[in-house]
């Protein structure tokens, strides 16, 4: 199944919040993961842009688009969700960038 990159930024509301009610926020969303046949595999604190970022699994790109839709919809934590792609998979994305035809702007 297709893997992705999701990486947040909570916002200082979400931060307060926290601070005033700790609480494992990964056992909170991943149901909203699992809803959808995918999984959140890993999840890190972060330091920088991001606050969390996490591996997660789901069985296509809807799936994915609609979690990260949901929970940014909530409006605690802003989310970039990407797309991963195994090295099997870049190795035929590479192969078949042989067979196209493209002339750049510049040309």
């Amino acid at each position: 199944m297709p893997q992705f990159l999701i990486q947040g930024s909570y916002t200082s509301d979400a931060w307060a919040a926290q601070v005033k009610n700790p609480q494992n926020r990964i056992d909170v969303v991943r149901p909203a993961f699992e809803a959808l046949g995918g999984s959140l595999d890993h999840a890190w604190l972060t330091f920088g842009e991001y606050d969390i970022i996490g591996i997660a699994t789901f069985p296509n790109n809807v799936s994915a688009a609609a979690v990260s839709i949901a929970v940014a919809a909530g409006g605690s934590i802003k989310l970039k969700t990407t797309p991963l792609l195994s090295m099997e998979e870049t190795l035929e994305a590479t192969k078949k960038a042989d067979q196209v035809t493209y002339t750049p702007p510049n040309s």
